[in-house]
């Protein structure tokens, strides 16, 4: 399997698993395991705009610590 699909694969299963992670705190896993068929759009919504906010966070902590290492001369 070439280098990009398999990363391509690894950051969809991420996202996956950041869905079900939403998913579950929201009380929504039942809806989503059914196909998310039952989701309603409101619903929909939720998961994904509480998934934005968890990746803006991860991205902020990850510039936080990138700025805390020693600048290379």
């Amino acid at each position: 399997m070439a280098k990009r699909k398999r990363a391509k694969n690894q950051k969809k299963n991420e996202l996956d698993n950041l869905k079900w992670e939403v998913a579950d705190d929201l009380n929504l896993s039942h809806d989503l395991s059914q196909g998310g068929d039952e989701l309603s759009v409101r619903e929909a919504g939720k998961i994904g705009g509480k998934m934005v906010k968890k990746l803006v966070e991860k991205g902020k902590e990850a510039l936080n610590q990138e700025d805390s290492r020693p600048r290379r001369k």
